[in-house]
């Protein structure tokens, strides 16, 4: 008997889903985050979730974490004070960059400021060929004189990244082990280790900000860690990384900006998992907090992947879920700008004081305001009632812009949102129209405590003919945790031709890479039933700058014996291409850059189980109330308690499905199904969307 927890921190609230690994039962629970500190609202929110649903916390063994610390510390600048240690002449490659604006058309608009300041980078006299080779070894006296400057930074952490260490990494861990021995107190961050590919700048980037984020992480998992083996002492922690998988907290510390876009890579993961038990095999996600809105795109159950990124506006270069983020959230601040037009985000008001009508202080109009006036939001509150709600607030706060524009504060409120939604819909086409997806064809899942609320009339202005409401929409990303597998991908950096000779050296470098996984696999105690690795190949043709990332195998198990015949992988890869960019040429020489092994092993076979099976019918109105659609005049609303709903269960629009972690509107003309697995399949009124 035991118990499995995810737990996903936002700004407004943290979620928890709690399943019972035998029985398949699930307990859903929210509290307010305490932004101040995280680990605060995670640990007290177990007791209580404990409390409510009477679980055993000897019995829980596993609690799986999406964290946010991470970015906010790097959108805050509040990262530990870092020193770069590299190579002779490359101490100015972190402003010097790609030379790339950051906006082509905005001249004001330029890129941070470095986190090391320049009298902080030191520069050791070594190097490192392109092949590898040892071209000038570091001196001992070199080394000693690089340290000395280091401690005298007073520096918490120390990133380490030399030219072509990704080839023959000798020289960093010389430097690291001496670094080591005279200053254990400072964290050290590898670039080899950290991201042992080629491209200088991204690779010296990403390991600086592992740096900064290294004694910020280790302070809070050291918290967290011990909170939780207090009150759950057979329990081990698990933390998700941005590629949707999960990592032990021993790789969290080393690497903490694996964790940059955690939440969000669990919220698709989640997704992923929700779009299976629906058989919607093309989804395009919504996630919709307190503060911003996250976007992705799922096809045949599968995330996709970026590997170049910026976070908080830095550049980094790791596998992660390819998400694009709006400040759109259920915070959401309405304010005018120089010109007198209504703008709605980034600014939010946050878990604290929050929306004006959360009663704790807040004095501007937000998103949720908007909601509660025009009904869409109930007068009861949030989770249950337990937060309540109070409207005249909010009209308060919107009465002064409205009587700015000449409106009512229903149908300023009514503005607001639609400035919220045109916001999110030209972040959707950015990953779908932008990238040669028509969204007709995609089906809208939105999910989030806010995302539900707008997603209809998000799916109208994409000519979207349906959506899918997962059974738990605020809690999908702490679902998401549960269904995540325990994940690490390795990589060798190498130019190897698509040729016979070419297969010789990717067979050699899939033998390496396929005995770290195995090594990995021990170290972590990983299940033996379920172990899982993925060759990807990042490639191109020769000539070109940027790479493709190509699936080639999978399987309990690949070595060099393994590797696909060469035509396959040419086909693989002129696949790609031609879905990638629209054209493919199967003569043109092709040539590989990185070798990727992706290991997983697969924790916990979690599957939602609907424990009561219905026919087709009505369920009973709770209650009845005047909710403004999209129209200047409310409509009377039937109001549903969700969680009294059952499999096989219709209601047509207009009404309201309230449950404890969001609400979500049916508009008139649409028709909800629920399925056995407790999602809501939503049929928009075909003429909506004509």
């Amino acid at each position: 008997m035991s118990w499995t927890i995810g737990v996903d921190v936002g700004g407004t609230f943290t979620d928890f889903y709690a399943a019972h690994d035998e029985t398949g039962i699930h307990h859903v629970y929210k509290t307010s985050s305490t932004p101040s500190n995280p680990a605060d609202a995670i640990l007290t929110g177990l007791d209580a979730m404990c409390d409510k649903f009477g679980i055993p916390k000897n019995d829980i063994k596993r609690v799986s974490h999406g964290t946010t610390v991470g970015t906010n510390a790097l959108i805050q600048r509040m990262g530990g004070r870092v020193a770069l240690v590299t190579t002779k002449g490359f101490r100015d490659l972190l402003e010097i960059g790609r030379q790339t604006r950051p906006h082509m058309y905005d001249l004001q608009k330029d890129y941070p400021a470095p986190l090391v300041d320049r009298e902080y980078r030191i520069e050791l006299n070594e190097r490192i060929g392109a092949a590898g080779e040892i071209v000038r070894a570091p001196s001992a006296e070199d080394i000693d004189i690089a340290i000395d400057a280091v401690i005298n930074a007073g520096a918490d952490a120390c990133a380490i990244g030399f030219v072509f260490s990704f080839r023959n990494d000798e020289h960093e861990q010389q430097f690291a082990n001496a670094l080591r021995k005279r200053a254990p107190g400072i964290a050290i961050s590898v670039s080899s280790e950290v991201q042992p590919e080629f491209r200088e700048y991204e690779r010296l980037s990403t390991t600086v900000l592992n740096a900064y984020l290294q004694p910020v992480m280790w302070h809070y998992l050291e918290t967290l860690e011990a909170g939780i083996a207090i009150r759950a002492p057979n329990a081990s922690l698990g933390i998700n990384q941005s590629s949707g998988g999960l990592m032990s907290v021993r790789r969290s510390r080393e690497f903490p900006v694996r964790t940059a876009l955690s939440g969000p890579a669990a919220g698709a993961v989640g997704a992923a998992h929700a779009a299976r038990q629906t058989k919607r095999n093309k989804i395009i996600t919504l996630d919709m907090g307190g503060t911003s809105a996250d976007v992705a795109l799922i096809r045949d159950y599968e995330v996709d992947l970026a590997f170049d990124r910026d976070v908080a506006e830095f550049p980094i270069r790791m596998p992660c879920v390819d998400v694009e983020t709006v400040g759109a959230g259920g915070g959401s601040v309405a304010w005018f700008d120089r010109d007198g037009l209504l703008k709605a985000g980034p600014k939010s008001a946050g878990a604290y004081p929050g929306p004006a009508c959360y009663g704790n202080g807040g004095d501007e109009p937000t998103t949720t305001d908007a909601n509660l006036l025009l009904g869409r939001l109930s007068s009861r509150g949030l989770l249950d009632g337990d937060m309540g709600l109070n409207p005249e607030l909010s009209r308060q706060v919107y009465t002064p812009i409205a009587d700015q524009l000449g409106f009512t504060p229903e149908k300023t409120a009514q503005g607001m949102l639609g400035i919220v939604v045109a916001n999110m819909v030209r972040t959707i086409r950015t990953i779908s129209v932008e990238r040669g997806h028509d969204p007709r064809d995609f089906v809208l899942m939105p999910f989030g405590g806010a995302g539900p609320l707008h997603a209809r009339d998000v799916a109208v202005s994409l000519g979207m003919k349906e959506m899918v409401v997962p059974a738990a929409p605020g809690i999908v990303c702490a679902q998401g945790l549960l269904v995540s597998d325990l994940k690490e991908d390795f990589v060798i950096s190498r130019r190897i031709a698509l040729n016979t000779e070419g297969i010789v050296i990717l067979a050699e470098a899939l033998d390496r890479l396929y005995v770290n996984a195995v090594n990995w696999f021990d170290s972590e105690n990983a299940p033996t039933e379920g172990r899982q690795v993925r060759l990807v190949l990042d490639a191109r043709y020769i000539g070109q700058n940027f790479e493709l990332a190509v699936p080639i195998a999978e399987g309990a198990q690949l070595s060099g014996s393994d590797v696909p015949d060469l035509d396959a992988m040419q086909k693989a890869f002129c696949r790609a291409h031609e879905k990638a960019y629209g054209y493919a040429s199967e003569s043109d020489p092709v040539e590989i850059v990185n070798v990727r092994l992706s290991a997983s092993a697969k924790l916990y076979r979690f599957e939602d189980k609907a424990t009561i099976s219905g026919e087709p019918s009505i369920p009973e109105a709770r209650d009845r109330r005047q909710v403004y659609f999209n129209d200047e005049f409310p409509v009377l609303a039937k109001i549903y308690n969700r969680a009294e709903m059952r499999p096989g269960q219709i209601v047509e629009g207009p009404a309201v499905l309230e449950q404890m972690d969001t609400t979500t509107p049916i508009y008139p003309g649409d028709v909800a199904n629920m399925t056995p697995d407790g999602h809501l399949i939503i049929t928009i009124d075909p003429e909506a969307v004509t």
